[in-house]
């Protein structure tokens, strides 16, 4: 599914939807550079999934945690170098706790995602500075 996003508030709404339709175990991989939505997108899929607290980028802690319906397992893999790296810090037991793991940098860490990671590409859209291109594949696709 490909949509065009053309505001943060569309972006955050597709993050929203699509949480609707997640269950807990669930890998959220996204690509995309420096400032194209993540966090926004993650600010949705958080919503959706009930979770009061503000959502901020986990850029310096690795990893933020949200309690909602599914918990929200945020992680930023921007610091970290391999896959090596993510299990070190406990990738399998958050896998395991039945929340939703959604992961900004996720190029960085390909290797360790399961087979059913669902994929949020974000691309600048070629006409609009601000609009964004937002591709969900993967997850019961695969």
């Amino acid at each position: 599914m490909t949509c065009i996003s053309h505001s943060v508030a569309e972006t955050e709404d597709l993050g929203f939807r699509l949480a609707q339709q997640l269950s807990g175990g669930t890998v959220v991989a996204y690509r995309g550079g420096l400032g194209m939505g993540k966090t926004a997108f993650t600010r949705g899929l958080a919503r959706g999934l009930d979770c009061q607290d503000r959502v901020t980028s986990p850029t310096f802690t690795i990893v933020n945690e949200y309690e909602g319906r599914l918990p929200l397992f945020h992680f930023d893999m921007y610091r970290l170098h391999d896959s090596d790296a993510l299990f070190d810090i406990g990738w399998e037991d958050y896998l395991d706790r039945g929340g939703v793991c959604a992961v900004e940098w996720s190029e960085n860490v390909e290797d360790a995602l399961p087979d059913d990671t669902v994929y949020v590409s974000i691309a600048r859209h070629p006409e609009r500075d601000d609009w964004r291109i937002i591709t969900i594949s993967g997850g019961d696709e695969s």
